[in-house]
């Protein structure tokens, strides 16, 4: 390990430091750009052939992402949400340009940019950045979980140590999606299991479980894009994940973190 100058927290040294770095510079670009058009007037959104909303700053975050990508990193791919898969290797960055575009049109501030990279099939590197809430999440393959304002001023992640889910705090998006996947009485027997439960949404859940905040969350429809970046910060932070039926895939098209004790017995509630 080493120290780096100015900042309180001890950063270990991995070999995706580079890319850690250059995910911090896209996302401080990505910030710019979202900041500037939230709540703006003239904010164009469309609906997507999945009926899903898709603002003008989704397009222009991801371009401007692939743009960065393209003179920076020439030889890897990028699977993107608006403009899918470009190019082929070992090496992919995953872009989720505005996860929560539902909130970012109607003004809500829970909303991020996503940026993960997979190498040879592993998550690498995530960064999670919320301007609106002032809030960034990152995280590289052994060199542990970050929350911060850059690089520099960070403080480390690490999951909750509860143990009993009759103490433990649950977050997740809606009731829809686990009633279209016929689970929403397991979903609500999870609930009622629980000390607390609270539908804080989206990528925020899951960095919740990385901070310690809350203990579990879980989602039941999501894109790979919508988890990469998040898998590999709930991992580096001592927690677990999977999708539902306990795989640990970006595949499978659910979400499921814990703090890792717990993880078993809330697949066993949302399986029963």
């Amino acid at each position: 390990m080493r120290r780096v100058p100015g900042t309180v927290a001890w950063l270990i040294v991995t070999g995706y430091n580079d890319d850690l770095r250059l995910a911090h510079v896209m996302a401080d670009a990505a910030d710019d750009m979202t900041l500037r058009r939230f709540k703006a007037v003239d904010l164009k959104v469309d609906t997507k052939p999945d009926l899903t909303p898709v603002s003008d700053a989704d397009r222009a975050v991801e371009e401007a992402i692939r743009g960065t990508l393209r003179r920076a990193r020439p030889r890897d791919a990028v699977v993107g949400e608006e403009f899918g898969r470009t190019g082929w290797g070992a090496r992919s960055w995953i872009i989720d340009p505005i996860d929560g575009t539902k909130n970012y049109v109607r003004g809500v501030p829970v909303w991020a940019t996503l940026i993960a990279l997979m190498d040879h099939g592993e998550v690498v590197v995530g960064l999670v950045s919320a301007p609106a809430l002032g809030r960034r999440w990152w995280a590289a393959k052994d060199g542990g979980a970050w929350t911060g304002k850059s690089l520099t001023k960070a403080s480390r992640m690490r999951v909750s140590a509860v143990t009993d889910l009759g103490d433990a705090s649950f977050s997740y998006s809606s009731f829809g999606g686990w009633e279209k996947q016929g689970k929403l009485n397991n979903f609500l027997d999870l609930n009622r299991a629980c000390w607390r439960t609270r539908a804080y949404g989206d990528f925020w859940s899951h960095m919740m479980v990385a901070e310690g905040a809350v203990d579990l969350s879980a989602e039941p429809e999501l894109s790979p894009w919508d988890m990469a970046a998040l898998t590999v910060i709930v991992e580096e932070a001592g927690g677990r994940w999977s999708d539902v039926a306990g795989a640990p895939s970006l595949e499978g098209g659910s979400l499921v973190c814990t703090n890792g004790a717990l993880h078993d017995t809330v697949l066993n509630h949302l399986n029963a």
